[in-house]
């Protein structure tokens, strides 16, 4: 990239940014790249238009922001495992990541960020649905969030992967999820967290993954968990990126969480993803 100057345009009062001005498969120097990552902090969820990366163009910009992680099931690029493949064909009438959620938050320690690329894409829908969990903590009474602060909850992956192989959603069967259990146990973060860059105190629950409260039974964890799962994603929260073909989106998961939008039957929509490691959330 030859330059410095990028262009940010928000494209909601709530979160998310079009970025103008940068080409990642090129050279991205040191000061683009302060500049994007200052917008990712400010704007959450970042949009790319027409970036033309191969494989390991969108590897080495993940790379930028950290060590690269390996998703324990779903399926990746033979040649790079870090690239993870999300492929909807035609036929299928099930997609991943339909359901709100923050990605790989059953690791002991979740990702920082993502990246994904769209390879192909429908002709309409197959949006992405994101939602700001600073606004839905910072929405919340004093009251709530005396509650809430010292409270952790557990992240699970097997409920929602065990869905998955019922459904076709992955080629992962039932078996090999449970074998996995001991390489992945339940990761228990706060229900609350502090972003370790910015300071501020965010929700970290998600539908997908938050199974209970810390030292509490699902049933008796259900009423306060469903409220915060219903409030993280009210559409003052929220924004919906409409994807193009070569169009890049990056989020930041210690403070998002997103939708994959499953309206495109008989369409395929094709995306490769990679996934920053994280720390540990307090």
């Amino acid at each position: 990239m030859v330059g410095t100057t990028i262009g940010v345009t928000p494209i909601s009062g709530a979160l998310g940014a079009e970025v103008a001005g940068v080409d990642l498969a090129g050279s991205l120097g040191n000061d683009a790249f302060a500049a994007v990552h200052a917008a990712l902090l400010e704007h959450l969820v970042l949009y790319f238009p027409d970036q033309r990366l191969a494989p390991e163009d969108l590897m080495a910009f993940g790379r930028r922001f950290g060590e690269l992680i390996v998703h324990p099931f779903l399926p990746h690029l033979d040649d790079h495992a870090e690239v993870m493949i999300v492929d909807k064909k035609e036929e299928l009438r099930i997609n991943i990541g339909n359901g709100w959620h923050s990605d790989m938050s059953f690791l002991a320690e979740p990702p920082l960020a993502t990246a994904i690329h769209a390879r192909i894409t429908p002709p309409h829908g197959g949006d992405t649905l994101f939602t700001n969990m600073y606004a839905a903590y910072d929405a919340l009474s004093a009251g709530m969030k005396r509650l809430l602060d010292g409270l952790t909850a557990v992240h699970d992956y097997r409920d929602d992967f065990r869905r998955a192989a019922r459904d076709g959603r992955t080629s992962v069967d039932a078996a090999t999820i449970e074998a996995a259990h001991e390489a992945y146990p339940p990761a228990e973060h706060p229900v609350v967290r502090t972003h370790p860059e910015t300071g501020r105190k965010a929700l970290y629950v998600n539908r997908l993954f938050t199974s209970h409260f810390g030292g509490m039974t699902r049933e008796e964890s259900r009423p306060l968990l469903g409220f915060l799962f219903e409030h993280s994603v009210r559409p003052e929260f929220t924004c919906r990126l409409r994807w193009q073909p070569q169009g890049l989106a990056l989020w930041d998961n210690r403070c998002t969480q997103h939708y994959a939008i499953n309206d495109y039957h008989g369409h395929r929509r094709l995306m490769q993803r990679v996934t920053i490691k994280g720390d540990r959330p307090v």
